[in-house]
């Protein structure tokens, strides 16, 4: 019985799509093992030569394909067309078998290779395959319709069953749910959604009945843009690969050249044979193929871009990354990066002597008739109800007066409470001074109550600047905060420097200076006024839930706002340049100790077609080792660990 893949492949027609280049290769390697058995055993040279003829024909069939497509498309020789090349010329002189072998190993690697790629693809796909095709359309009469994404626009309603993939970027209108965002931000766990709050294309309702408003349209929503970047990463090449694709065209007509000339000249200068110049020759057209240094980089940071995905790092190329690894200043925004962006009231006073109850029923009564986010932060401390204010006037700049139960209420900044007592003037100081901002509440005779709010910092901050700083990096903040608060929050978040008072162009300035002081810079934001200084920095890193502006300029996107994850790329990348360094170390140095050692007659041809081949495989796998997430399993230990001791 024949099984189907979730996409409806049969089980042999899915095994033969993603693998069919190994299955070649492999069947390669099986016919020349044939035909040595058949050679060794005294069988016709007709039958073991059609064996290694079929070999060659089934392992080198799509490399060749390849390499002569580019070479007549491109008008340049590449590495496949050397390898073609060098086969054939081992077989011209009787090395029928170390051909065949050269011609097996080379699609073995091209294999590997091809693996590589096909992760990064299938993460693609499994992807979009996530992306709703059809939504639940409420119309303005209420009735429901089911129709095609491509119909919606911005500002309709659609509704979402319990089980349903959310099909838009949109706002709740009614209902509240649990939502699962494994697709936007990696994390399984699902997050509470109510109404008013944003929600995105292909997360999961798991429990409630949504109504949702369009706020985006669909080729703009999160989503989208996430797949855009895993397509981006996927083409763009870093710098050195750039170099080595470049470099390569270049090197296999040196090859060529070369081995036309040894062909012939050492027979005349150092009295060899005709065969034996023919023979080191065709071990120089093997052995010289840049074939581990073209394969050098490529896999390895495919498979770094693909294992940092899975962990909700998004890079948009594999430049970035590489640039990443040599950052060592990253610069950070306060407000929305460092911090959550919400005020949070730390402390709250009343004075002595009066109805603590009642005054906290007055000034949630008062506060929630306010929009602004240090009114919101004391309701949803006060934690009371209570019935609106008689009388209610928001005063611009200063605050909100109000009548409740008789009373006439004031809050709002000190300056809004002149001539009254202040019982609360001995904390003041010291509580501007740890970067708080005080509401005061007065009754008209005296302030009766005072509240010390201040932005928090994200609970992954501290650990994720504790390990940036591990790692030899200056943190700097730059905020456009007063330099009180600014010295609060970079002292607990243990950054090293901080700058205060900073424009969106004093921010660009300063990234200016510190790489015309030769510093390698990343800046990571969040908001519009960002967007300068991501764009000049090395590398731009976006907070996930930032600003469109913010997520479109940047280089890198942390999809969860976890600082954390930014340690975790910036040792991904670090790894991935050490990993390229040791490739290149090893391919060039196989290469040139197989070059001395053919030009000193040691080398046979057997030796030399493991050996180059052999170098091919070595740094393909290699690469692949960045694949694994062993730093994603450490950087969550050590996270959790430090915020469980916070």
């Amino acid at each position: 019985m024949t099984t189907e893949t979730a996409d409806g492949r049969s089980t042999l027609r899915y095994a033969w799509d993603e693998h069919h280049e190994l299955i070649l290769a492999l069947f390669s390697g099986l016919l020349i093992l044939l035909a040595y058995i058949f050679e060794k055993t005294g069988a016709l040279p007709l039958v073991f030569v059609t064996l290694y003829l079929a070999a060659y024909g089934i392992g080198g069939y799509a490399k060749a394909k390849e390499g002569l497509t580019e070479t007549f498309k491109e008008k340049k020789l590449n590495v496949e067309l050397l390898m073609i090349l060098a086969a054939i010329g081992a077989a011209s002189i009787g090395y029928w078998m170390e051909g065949a072998v050269l011609i097996f190993i080379f699609a073995l690697s091209g294999a590997l290779e091809t693996y590589t790629m096909s992760k990064n693809e299938r993460a693609l796909h499994s992807l979009m395959s996530l992306q709703p095709e059809e939504a639940t359309r409420m119309n303005a009469d209420g009735k429901l319709e089911v129709v095609p994404i491509e119909q919606l626009e911005v500002g309709n309603i659609v509704y979402v069953r319990p089980g349903e993939r959310i099909p838009v970027d949109g706002v709740i209108l009614r209902g509240e749910a649990a939502i699962e965002e494994a697709s936007i931000t990696g994390e399984s766990v699902p997050v509470e959604k109510r109404v008013g709050d944003t929600v995105y294309n292909s997360t999961v309702n798991m429990n409630g009945v949504l109504t949702i408003e369009m706020t985006k349209a669909a080729s703009e929503s999160l989503f989208q843009k996430i797949i855009h970047m895993v397509q981006n990463a996927q083409s763009e090449q870093s710098p050195a690969a750039q170099f080595i694709e470049r470099f390569e065209s270049n090197y296999v007509k040196v090859v060529l050249a070369t081995v036309a000339v040894m062909m012939f000249l050492p027979h005349y200068l150092f009295d060899w044979s005709f065969e034996t110049s023919i023979y080191r020759a065709m071990i120089l057209l093997v052995v010289a193929s840049p074939c581990a240094l073209v394969a050098s980089i490529t896999p390895a940071a495919l498979s770094a871009i693909a294992a940092a995905a899975r962990y909700g790092v998004l890079f948009k190329g594999g430049a970035h990354l590489e640039m990443l690894g040599q950052v060592d200043t990253i610069v950070f925004d306060k407000t929305g990066t460092l911090t959550t962006g919400k005020p949070v009231v730390h402390e709250s006073y009343f004075a002595e002597g009066i109805d603590e109850l009642g005054v906290r029923r007055a000034v949630a009564s008062i506060e929630s008739q306010s929009k602004h986010p240090l009114a919101q932060a004391i309701v949803q401390f006060l934690k009371v109800e209570a019935a609106p204010p008689s009388q209610f006037k928001d005063i611009a700049g200063f605050g909100i007066e109000a009548v409740v139960e008789g009373v006439t209420y004031r809050v709002g900044k000190y300056s809004f409470h002149e001539g009254v007592t202040d019982p609360f003037i001995h904390l003041e100081q010291q509580l501007k001074e740890s970067g708080h901002t005080m509401v005061y509440v007065s009754n008209g005779t005296s302030i009766i109550a005072m509240f010390a709010l201040r932005d928090t910092i994200r609970p992954e901050a501290k650990a994720a600047i504790s390990s940036l700083n591990a790692l030899g990096i200056r943190t700097v903040m730059l905020t456009g905060d007063n330099p009180v608060t600014a010295a609060a929050i970079a002292e607990e978040a243990g950054l090293s420097d901080f700058v205060a008072e900073c424009l969106p162009e004093d921010k660009v300035n300063h990234i200016r200076r510190f790489k015309q002081n030769k510093e390698t810079v990343a800046m990571i934001g969040d908001g519009i006024n960002d967007t300068p200084a991501l764009a000049l920095a090395d590398v731009g890193v976006a907070m996930g839930e930032g600003t469109d502006a913010a997520l479109e300029t940047a280089d890198v996107v942390l999809m969860k706002n976890d600082l954390g994850r930014l340690s975790y790329a910036v040792k991904k990348a670090r790894k991935m340049n050490r990993i390229v360094k040791q490739n290149i170390t090893l391919a060039i140095g196989v290469i040139l100790l197989l070059i001395i050692s053919n030009f000193s007659q040691f080398l046979i041809m057997p030796f030399a077609v493991v050996g180059h081949e052999g170098s091919t495989i070595l740094v393909i796998l290699n690469g692949l080792r960045l694949l694994t997430n062993k730093t994603q399993t450490q950087a969550k230990e050590q996270t959790a660990a430090q915020r469980a001791a916070a």
